[in-house]
């Protein structure tokens, strides 16, 4: 079993990848303000820490028998504004501890006179960052080293990052926020080139195939290429498949005709009785052959015209006397009477007069060959309700039972005309071409015997 594949629209993937951009530049912003964060907050403490140490270091003089350590609470007070930190020191001269913290670490490479060295220890349960800084001092006539060690703890500092990682991860919330919209907006205005493009050929009737001309970026310039070539090549097919039709019927219907003609001619000059039921039977079959020919081309063309129709305002009422008119000879021979009420008024409809003639010679063609010899049909050209209505009536075998619906489709026909030559064509021409004008065709009962066969198509204006 194959499983089926749900394509991708075009917004999701150019959506998708720029929230996911986002994302990313979001992550980006927040890591780098934090780290910046970090590192400027460790520098600015670091600063004060080692002006700290230095100022100490600066205060130590030579004494009798000694050093003097004089603490100034200025060095103090410059770290108190840092925050409330915890401050730890050691003196030394000569490795040896003059004053503070006798077991605060001294750093893994002894600083110089030049600049504090600055690292980072573990001390009494809390992470100390210690500036050192080294000196020499004149005891005894010898110059001893003396090294300063100060460290503050760097809770503030965190706390410091926190606050400004927070604002980080927030402004970084609002980038991806602000993004969503952004990326739906950009996809939209990507997108609507086609849309428009697609807006203007929806837009076109069934029978316009010309080029497409619709201004489209330079992206679709391939595509609105290949639409036109395949647009030129189904007008090249339909313009072959129009001329095929009527070549089609062209040459079937004329040897057709040729053929009975000569029968007939032959039927006439012949006395043996044989030959004359032989000549019978081919007349017969070449009626029943030129009648089926004839419809399937009528539904051939229906079939056609009703996707590429050529709509136009045709008078039903003049075309409807117009096919009585055509039709009263083939009725005279079967000695019927084709009597027209015609309507008081045109009745202008949009509608193809290809379908509406196949629509009415299908409808008085099927009225006259079920109907029986010395038999009248009614034909009637009205309005109702916003239609235009043509009845044709006949007094023939009717329906026979048989459901409407299923009399209209192809080559159904009803139980009781079997004896009746037919291709089961007639009603399904009717009813298509109707449904191609957006009107419908109806078959009843007719009291009395026989059978109405109603064609509606809307008015127009």
């Amino acid at each position: 079993m194959r499983m089926r594949v749900t394509p991708v629209s075009l917004r999701q993937r150019l959506v998708m990848p720029l929230l996911a951009l986002s994302a990313v530049l979001s992550v980006l912003i927040y890591l780098s303000v934090r780290i910046g964060a970090d590192r400027a907050s460790e520098a600015t403490l670091d600063a004060v820490l080692g002006a700290a140490a230095l100022a100490m270091a600066e205060e130590m003089r030579a004494g009798e028998g000694g050093a003097v350590v004089d603490l100034s609470p200025v060095t103090f007070s410059m770290l108190a504004a840092m925050g409330e930190e915890r401050i730890f020191y050691r003196v030394a001269l000569n490795g040896q501890t003059l004053t503070g913290y006798d077991d605060l670490p001294a750093p893994a490479t002894p600083p110089t006179a030049l600049s504090p060295v600055y690292y980072t220890v573990p001390f009494r349960g809390s992470e100390l960052r210690v500036a050192a800084v080294s000196r020499s001092l004149m005891v005894d006539n010898r110059a001893s080293p003396l090294t300063v060690l100060l460290g503050q703890t760097r809770e503030g500092q965190k706390a410091i990052s926190t606050r400004l990682a927070n604002r980080a991860a927030g402004l970084g919330l609002l980038v991806f926020l602000a993004a969503v919209p952004l990326s739906l907006l950009a996809a939209g205005s990507l997108l609507r080139p086609i849309a428009t493009l697609a807006e203007a050929v929806g837009r076109r009737g069934p029978r316009d195939l010309r080029p497409i001309r619709h201004p489209a970026p330079a992206e679709l310039a391939p595509f609105v290429t290949a639409l036109n070539g395949f647009i030129g090549r189904l007008r090249g097919t339909l313009s072959q498949t129009e001329t095929f039709i009527a070549e089609a019927a062209h040459h079937i219907r004329t040897p057709l005709s040729v053929m009975r003609n000569e029968a007939e001619l032959a039927l006439r000059q012949t006395a043996e009785e044989a030959t004359r039921a032989r000549l019978r039977s081919l007349i017969r079959a070449v009626d029943d052959s030129a009648r089926s020919a004839g419809q399937l081309l009528d539904h051939a063309t229906v079939l056609f015209r009703a996707d590429q129709k050529a709509l136009a305002v045709v008078d039903l009422a003049a075309m409807l006397a117009a096919m009585v008119a055509r039709f009263t000879p083939m009725a005279e021979m079967k000695d019927m009477a084709l009597r027209l009420t015609p309507a008081d008024r045109a009745l202008p409809v949009a509608g193809d007069a290809v379908l509406v003639e196949a629509a009415l010679r299908n409808i008085i063609d099927n009225a006259i060959k079920y109907s029986p010899q010395d038999s009248d049909i009614d034909l009637q050209a009205r309005m109702a309700n916003g239609f235009a209505v043509i009845e044709v009536c006949d007094r023939g075998r009717g329906l026979g039972g048989s459901a409407v619906q299923g009399l209209r489709v192809r080559f159904q026909r009803g139980s009781n005309v079997g004896d009746v030559a037919g291709s089961g064509l007639g009603l399904t021409i009717v009813d298509e071409a109707a449904t191609a004008m957006g009107g419908h065709f109806a078959l009843t009962e007719r009291e009395g015997g026989g059978t109405c066969a109603t064609l509606s198509l809307p008015l127009q204006g």
